[in-house]
């Protein structure tokens, strides 16, 4: 062993494995999805093997050791702070996350704003019923400037001067997944309004409350706001838009001592797909708004098949929404928060090879696992004439 350590070579793998362990095992503790965690072991182990292929033994050791120095307090750990007296508000908290995170937050004992569509509900009177008095229940369309402003107001005589901790953006629509040429316009516009412009303003309404507590912004994404996915041109547009705004955000607000989080979370079983009545009319839309060669190209069978993809992805969806919640518990507890959570099954893996594949690759993997078998009636058309 004495000759092993004795030896130049022998040294440098033996730091580089220390520090690369020591970095490894600060991800196992790391509270979150063991995908994200899998995904930052892989590209560490990736990056120390191209540092000892690449360069010498000894200067790749040095630069992988480097690094794992640089990272390693960067990583965020399992410590977080106290729940007392601190204020969060939720948007959305008529079901779905907002409704299940109100729940968590005021379990663990936050003093909890939460905004709903409509305060008269099944869902706001469900949390009236079964939180604590610190729980507020406020009508809060997050379209409508005049119950931004009033919900703002009741939030601030209730803090008392204290500021606000967290505000975590969560209200969100999908609208008619269809393909993007069959998206009525109107349905662009809806998403943007409620995804991106939506949570801008109740943001920079309440910024000045975080800045006082130099608290936690928090906004929910999706995977679908990073990873192209057939269907969703108009969701994944508006959720794309809110991920670059709290880029920005981050490092604007980062003087003032605000740290902001996104949420980028996979498939989970929620219910912002809407009712099959919601279906039903979103599809007429749809089918109203089709210019007639549009029509004609893509046939009405194929449109109709377009609602399968809701069934598909309701169906296939995790229902344990834990990891969600968990991470959102740590982006606005922990000392030192993640700027980027991917909770859910393979998303932080897709979000990897979006970012970092050639887009063929992507392309042929997306399809594989994510596209629709089928084909619109020109296509078709097209096949049977050998052309």
């Amino acid at each position: 062993m004495s000759a092993f350590f004795s030896d130049p070579a022998g040294l440098c793998l033996a730091v580089t494995a220390v520090l690369g362990g020591m970095v490894l095992c600060k991800l196992k503790k790391t509270q979150g999805q063991v995908g994200r965690q899998v995904g930052l072991a892989c590209l560490a182990g990736l990056w120390g093997g191209a540092c000892l292929l690449s360069l010498s033994l000894f200067w790749g050791s040095i630069l992988f050791s480097l690094s794992c120095f640089l990272i390693y307090p960067r990583l965020p750990g399992r410590e977080l702070l106290p729940a007392d007296q601190k204020a969060v508000l939720v948007t959305g908290g008529d079901s779905g996350f907002g409704h299940a995170l109100s729940k968590y937050l005021d379990q663990l004992g936050f003093t909890v704003f939460t905004g709903v569509l409509n305060e008269k509900g099944s869902g706001a009177e469900e949390l009236r019923r079964t939180c604590s008095k610190r729980l507020s229940v406020l009508q809060l369309d997050i379209t409508d400037p005049a119950q931004i402003k009033d919900a703002y107001r009741k939030v601030v005589e209730k803090v008392q001067g204290k500021g606000l901790w967290a505000l975590i953006n969560n209200a969100g629509v999908l609208g008619f997944p269809a393909d993007g040429e069959l998206i009525p316009m109107a349905n662009y516009k809806h998403c943007m309004a409620v995804n991106f412009f939506g949570a801008v303003e109740v943001t920079k309404t309440f910024l000045p409350l975080l800045r006082l507590s130099k608290g936690r912004l928090v906004n929910i994404s999706s995977m679908a706001g990073c990873v192209p996915m057939e269907k969703l041109a108009a969701y994944g547009s508006s959720k794309a838009a809110l991920t670059m705004f709290s880029a920005v955000m981050r490092q604007e607000l980062s003087k003032w001592g605000v740290k902001v989080s996104i949420i980028q979370p996979g498939g989970f079983r929620t219910n912002i797909g809407g009712t099959s009545e919601m279906w039903d009319k979103m599809e007429k839309d749809l089918l109203d708004h089709l210019a007639p060669d549009v029509y004609e190209d893509y046939g009405r069978d194929y449109i109709l098949t377009q609602r399968n993809f809701i069934h598909h992805i309701s169906t296939n969806a995790n229902p344990d929404i834990s990891p969600v919640l968990l991470d959102i518990q740590h982006a606005i507890s922990a000392k030192s928060p993640l700027a980027l959570y991917a909770p859910g099954k393979s998303s932080y893996l897709w979000f990897c090879i979006a970012s970092f594949f050639p887009t063929v690759v992507f392309d042929y993997l997306n399809k594989r696992m994510h596209g629709s078998p089928n084909l619109p009636r020109g296509m078709l058309h097209c096949k049977n004439d050998g052309t």
